[in-house]
């Protein structure tokens, strides 16, 4: 009876310590929970190499993102940067910094994953692998108890079975004895001292074998209903926390993308503003402040009215003069470019070359006005700009401008603030050495007057382009309004000054110097027989010119050349050093002796 009721209160016991069913419904099942476990365990390290190579893929994929965007980026001082002044090109570059951020999110992501999520797994399983090799330790230990206490009963009822045996035999073997009247006395006596004997043994056997089966029974009630049960309690707990923490990191691996999820929206609208500040007119309108020559277009072609002419008798004389005029002025013609070419015979060219020779004739200044642009557009820029067309003179120099005045608002900033500095050291010696602040106070005078300089020389240059950008305006909005109210264009000298391009024009259509070419390059041969342009006198070389620019001519310093042709004021002088060889040459290289007394006279251009 104590023995049950002892059993009962163990299973109640256990029964209101369980809080979970494996250790009653999965008591036998050991050996599979140890496997159950083990699987977990090889789970949580799947689920960790998982994020792990996750982690490497959006590491990986950021930095080609970056990459990419740094790729595309424009190069500092060259050509891609000047293109960010229009707004598609702005709005690709906007797009490839958002882009740049977007790679940093995913940098972020990687990041988070391996602190937030990597590590702590990491480190879990460690604990985890821990953990549960304790808790079949104990486990194994409970099992090994009762497989001892089991030993122990069986051995005890085998002895007990055993001395039952011995003392039954004991106890037939007297009776025999006593009923046998040939034995005697003391024989009948022995044998039942023996019976005794074997059946006290035999008590004895009984009652270890008795408190055996209790200690097992006990054992065994408390291996199945309390240590079993909190043993796989434990591994319950366990497990149901090896699943929790899979789910937090499930959860986290989730919320590691939400997290970043505003900030690759922004990255996204970014992208999209940048697109809709794209404006297609803004851009044509930077070509034309990018080009912009400020030239005006030519004018209208005079009549040339040839029919005076045929009333006049023509003597041999005048005509041989007007054929040497003819020649000479066709000698003009020349595109000064343009390499000669072999000339074909006369009677092929002639009929063609009298049809195209007044055309040639009203355009050969023009012509040579463009492509003086063109080489000096080729040539090394000057320091006023000259070399370029006005509108962009005056863009460059008002730029230049700009600068100067804000480095000369610094330089007077920091000039003031020296003199304060100095102004404290005088009133307070301890403070500092005076003497310490003169040398740069006078650096910064210095800079000071040589900005003043330079503000006033590009201010008066650029106040001269734009009075000859005005007057040029106005000339142009009277023509336009005489055109308008007599219905025809202008004529005389008004049309031959529109007629010409400005001296060292500057243009980019290169159909034009291509149709310049192609007509210059056909009609060469006419003039191929042609005398040269006579000398109007020699010059000096003050500097070396390698003119390496097409139409140009070089030059050792100290050598003479004849001049053909003196400047237009586009800074280019036309020489020639023998019959085949002619050339342009800066006038600033030379010194001029003219021949003719009608013409400057000896003068230096320097």
């Amino acid at each position: 009876m104590d023995s049950n009721r002892g059993l009962l209160t163990l299973r109640r016991n256990g029964r209101e310590t369980m809080n979970c069913s494996w250790g009653t419904e999965l008591w036998d099942q050991f050996d599979n929970l140890e496997k159950h476990t083990q699987w977990g365990i090889e789970f949580v390290e799947r689920y960790t190499k998982f994020v792990k190579e996750r982690s490497e893929i959006e590491l990986n994929y950021a930095k080609q993102i970056r990459n990419l965007s740094k790729k595309y980026q424009p190069k500092k001082n060259s050509r891609e940067e000047e293109e960010y002044k229009y707004s598609s090109c702005r709005a690709f570059l906007m797009t490839l910094n958002e882009l740049s951020d977007y790679a940093g999110q995913h940098e972020v992501i990687a990041e988070n994953l391996n602190t937030q999520i990597l590590s702590e797994l990491l480190r879990y399983v460690q604990e985890l692998k821990a953990e549960r090799k304790s808790h079949f330790h104990d486990g194994r230990r409970a099992q090994q108890h009762m497989e001892n206490s089991w030993k122990q009963l069986e051995s005890s009822k085998r002895r007990f079975e055993r001395d039952c045996k011995e003392a039954d035999r004991a106890q037939h073997y007297f009776e025999k004895m006593d009923a046998d009247i040939n034995v005697t006395k003391a024989d009948v006596e022995k044998a039942r001292q023996q019976a005794q004997i074997r059946h006290q043994v035999a008590a004895e056997s009984k009652n270890e074998y008795l408190s055996c089966l209790q200690k097992f029974n006990k054992d065994q009630s408390e291996h199945y209903y309390t240590l079993i049960p909190l043993i796989f309690q434990r591994i319950q707990e366990m497990e149901e926390r090896r699943i929790e923490r899979v789910g937090e990191s499930m959860r986290s691996y989730a919320d590691v993308d939400r997290r970043v999820l505003p900030i690759v929206s922004k990255c996204l609208d970014g992208m999209n503003k940048a697109a809709e500040s794209i404006d297609p007119k803004m851009d044509t309108k930077q070509v034309v402040e990018t080009y912009k020559s400020g030239f005006e277009p030519p004018g209208d072609v005079e009549f040339e009215d040839y029919s005076l002419s045929m009333r006049r008798a023509v003597s041999e004389s005048s005509f041989l003069n007007a054929r040497a005029d003819t020649r000479r002025r066709s000698r003009g013609k020349l595109w000064p470019f343009i390499k000669r070419n072999k000339s074909p015979p006369a009677q092929q060219r002639e009929p063609f070359a009298q049809r195209i020779n007044g055309f040639m004739s009203s355009k050969h200044r023009s012509l040579r006005s463009l492509k003086r642009g063109l080489s000096l557009k080729l040539g090394t820029s000057s320091e006023d700009y000259s070399h370029l067309p006005p509108e962009q003179r005056r863009k460059k120099l008002q730029a230049k401008l700009n600068d100067i005045t804000k480095d000369l608002q610094k330089e007077m900033d920091q000039r003031d603030a020296l003199a304060k500095m100095k102004d404290v050291y005088v009133k307070n010696p301890h403070m500092g050495d005076a003497s310490s602040v003169e040398p740069r106070l006078e650096e910064i005078t210095h800079n000071i007057d040589k900005l003043q300089l330079d503000h006033h020389k590009f201010e008066s240059w650029l106040a001269d382009v734009e009075g000859k950008l005005l007057e040029k305006g106005d000339t142009q909005r009277r023509q336009s309004a005489h055109y308008d109210s007599q219905g025809h264009t202008p004529t005389g000298n008004s049309c031959a000054q529109n007629r010409e391009s400005p001296d060292g024009s500057y243009t980019e259509d290169h159909s034009v110097e291509t149709q310049f070419k192609s007509r210059s390059t056909e009609f060469d041969d006419e003039f191929d027989d042609e005398d040269p342009l006579p000398t109007i006198g020699t010059c000096k070389a003050l500097y070396p010119f390698e003119g390496q620019n097409e139409g140009t001519i070089s030059m050792a310093e100290g050598e003479m050349l004849y001049v053909i042709e003196e400047d237009k004021g586009d800074g280019w002088t036309r020489v020639r050093r023998s019959e085949e060889e002619e050339g342009y040459v800066p006038t600033s290289y030379i010194k001029l002796y003219f021949t003719d007394t009608s013409a400057k006279g000896a003068m230096t251009y320097i």
